[in-house]
């Protein structure tokens, strides 16, 4: 099982769990509970994934397997797959130009990427890196309307075509796995400091030669001494806007004049809203799990919701997407496509856009072989009458 840690023949790894195993490998303590890590007692983080596990597949036999058709729509975007990678924080963390490297992945792919409001790496670098990209960007609510404005005026700059806003947010989750790693605000725990000394390799390849990642979108906005990873967090936390509403979803709606999703849906009276309010897809999530622990898993909240909205605005889901079977269990019950956030977070914590590619091809692959397998031939003849359900 540890063969292929000390190699980069990412042909070796066989799933997504394999891969989460190689980054935790790789990376420090503190930057892996970053990444793996939830609320409180992590009881929606869980259930991300135990809720897809309850669901069961049917299937029927002596059916011709071709090769099933797997190309769909997101959102009014062209993908190539049912599923793009979505918007995540601070992944210079995990690999040098890890945003850089995502999109690369994406774009390969032919699959849409969501830039994050708070990644290390600029929207305007990302657009340079990568020309032809499916380009979404996801922004917080600041509090600031100079800072939203620009930020909106420099995404049209850079084509990009769909902005998600995530409203779950606005008041930071207690992840106390995360918290417990730092002495005092931006300032690791001297444990912490020694567990970084024993990943010579994560030094090297993040650390040097400038040390931690700076905030490519917010740098602008930023103290000069204040634009690394750690410590944008004051800026961040100072500068969310607590006091965000549908009055403001109105106003941003009136302003951004491309397709429009809402990221943070678990209720189905939040997703009439946003069709109410003329948004063009909204996206069920519970952050992870790292939000508000208790909360319903995504899985098992997307069928009120498809019953409230299903066919009059496009749903896609995240969270606790592990399997290329979960993705068809989406499918089934009514979602568009997913978006990836920590399965190809591993992969490119693991070997960068190598490890990303390698985590799009798994769940490809494990996504045909589903459909093949249930006698299916492609995504939009899947229905609930192909689950059992708990």
């Amino acid at each position: 099982m540890r063969r292929f840690y000390k190699g980069s023949d990412f042909s070796r790894v066989q799933s997504v769990a394999e891969m989460a195993a190689l980054a935790r490998h790789r990376l420090p303590d503190f930057a892996w509970e970053y990444l793996a890590g939830g609320a409180e007692n992590e009881q929606t983080l869980h259930s991300n994934e135990s809720d897809f596990a309850k669901i069961r597949l049917t299937s029927h036999t002596l059916v011709a397997n071709h090769p099933p058709v797997l190309t769909t729509s997101l959102v009014g975007s062209s993908s190539a797959l049912p599923m793009m990678i979505g918007p995540s924080g601070f992944n210079g963390m995990l690999w040098p130009q890890a945003d850089i490297a995502l999109a690369k992945a994406a774009n390969a792919k032919k699959i849409p990427f969501c830039l994050s409001t708070v990644s290390n790496a600029s929207m305007e670098q990302v657009r340079d890196a990568t020309q032809d990209l499916d380009f979404w960007f996801q922004l917080y609510g600041l509090k600031k309307a100079q800072f939203n404005d620009d930020l909106l005026a420099r995404a049209k700059a850079v084509d990009v075509n769909t902005l998600v806003i995530t409203s779950d947010a606005s008041v930071v989750g207690n992840r106390e796995w995360d918290r417990r790693n730092f002495a005092k605000p931006r300032q690791l725990t001297w444990r912490n400091k020694a567990n970084v000394l024993m990943h010579p390799n994560w030094i090297r390849r993040v650390m040097m030669p400038n040390g931690l990642p700076t905030m490519g979108n917010l740098n602008p906005y930023l103290p000069a001494n204040e634009q690394s990873a750690l410590g944008a967090i004051k800026f961040i936390q100072e500068q969310f806007d607590t006091l965000l509403d549908w009055e403001k979803m109105a106003k941003t709606r009136d302003q951004w004049h491309g397709k429009l999703i809402l990221k943070g849906v678990l209720h189905p009276d939040d997703a009439r809203q946003a069709l109410k309010l003329g948004f063009d897809g909204i996206v069920v999530s519970n952050h992870g799990g790292r939000q508000l622990d208790g909360a319903l898993s995504s899985i098992d909240a997307l069928p009120a919701i498809v019953d409230a909205v299903g066919g009059e605005i496009d749903i896609l889901l995240d969270s606790g997407i592990r399997r290329g079977s979960d993705i068809v269990k989406a499918t089934a019950l009514g979602a568009q496509g997913v978006m990836l956030g920590r399965a190809t977070l591993f992969g490119v914590a693991a070997g960068g856009q190598i490890g990303a590619t390698r985590v799009l091809d798994i769940l490809q692959e494990e996504l045909a072989r589903s459909l093949n397998l249930m006698g299916v031939q492609q995504l939009d003849e899947l229905t609930s009458e192909h689950l059992y359900l708990p």
